[in-house]
């Protein structure tokens, strides 16, 4: 019989196991805390299990955990990571050093299926949905990577990279669980971010859940003309119904959102656009960043001149508007924004 991956187990299907073998409630917590509190991908590594129990889990079960496969380290500090799966495939994550930080971009997808016109992901098509087990991995050898090599772990995480998380939900939900989790890696919620394109009923779902991680919606437009260009989603998840869906998720959990929007030479940088982009910031309780393009060889696209670019923001601003801008990280080994898609 094949060998089912325990980190895929339930929560409450590890404990029936346990008692179907007659052995105690409690092993279940200390195998959890093996696995995601101490990320150990081997039973022989939980030592305060008897050899007979790590025999018998290891019969039944087994770890297909994720593995780095390639680094590359750019001149800015930035690290891109490929993550070797199981079954062959490959996703990226990227580690982004700041001062007082260091941020991991996780992926949630193998590929993405919205098509993006700016992004290089959305060219990739859709491989697969990630499993919990392949996320938290991401951030587990991320931060052991970064701790070696800087003496300082992981401060934030944002599902930012490859895939839309909303269309993986179940998983990256989970995959959050066990990052804070006190049996886990014990992290607030408040230091993740979860991006999306925007998909309104999933964000109502989220509101419902009262979430407690911060929410990022990919704007990029803040007409429904412009975004369907670039963002086919749009058609099917308009801005009416994502205003919608944004204020009860405020309205639920206090959290305002952070809208993401990506400045492209003459397709969103006019003042027409900031405009717009002002009027829909002052109905949504929200907080803005705006972000330099990175160009990718699939897209149409270039990115804002400093003139067309500074002007932009300066609108906002006297317009009361905080802007944060965002400059591109990584771009020298294709690790910025938009830019993430594996070749192999």
């Amino acid at each position: 019989m094949e060998k089912q991956d325990i980190r895929q187990l339930e929560p409450e299907h590890l404990g029936l196991w346990l008692k179907e073998k007659n052995l105690p409630a409690f092993r279940a917590k200390q195998i959890n805390q093996w696995i995601w509190q101490k990320s150990s991908t081997s039973f022989e590594q939980m030592t305060n299990l008897s050899k007979d129990l790590r025999d018998e889990l290891n019969d039944h079960f087994n770890f297909r955990p994720a593995q780095i496969d390639q680094v590359q380290q750019s001149k800015d500090g930035t690290i891109k990571f490929g993550f070797r799966l199981f079954d062959g495939k490959l996703v990226e994550g990227v580690t982004i050093p700041f001062k007082d930080r260091i941020t991991a971009c996780v992926s949630s997808q193998v590929g993405c299926s919205l098509s993006c016109k700016f992004c290089a992901t959305g060219y990739m098509g859709h491989g697969r949905n990630l499993s919990a087990a392949e996320i938290y991995d991401q951030v587990a050898l991320m931060d052991a990577f970064v701790k070696k090599e800087s003496e300082r772990g992981l401060t934030n995480i944002v599902f930012m990279g490859m895939g839309e998380p909303l269309l993986n939900y179940k998983q990256v939900k989970l995959a959050t669980h066990h990052i804070c989790g006190v049996e886990g890696l014990d992290w607030s919620p408040k230091r993740i971010t979860l991006s999306t394109a925007g998909i309104s009923k999933m964000i109502h779902k989220m509101a419902e859940e009262q979430v407690k991680f911060n929410l990022a919606l990919s704007l990029h437009a803040a007409n429904d003309e412009k975004r369907n260009q670039i963002m086919p989603i749009n058609e099917k998840n308009n801005l009416a119904s994502l205003k919608e869906a944004l204020r009860h998720f405020y309205d639920q959990t206090k959290n305002k959102v952070t809208f993401e929007y990506t400045l492209m030479q003459k397709f969103n940088d006019s003042l027409e656009d900031a405009a717009e982009l002002v009027e829909l910031l002052h109905e949504v309780p929200s907080k803005l960043n705006i972000i330099e393009y990175n160009p990718i060889s699939a897209g149409p696209y270039t990115k804002s001149e400093e003139k067309r670019f500074n002007r932009f923001c300066n609108y906002l601003g006297q317009n009361g508007v905080q802007v944060n801008v965002r400059r591109s990280r990584g771009k020298d080994i294709d690790a910025a924004c938009g830019q993430l898609a594996t070749k192999a």
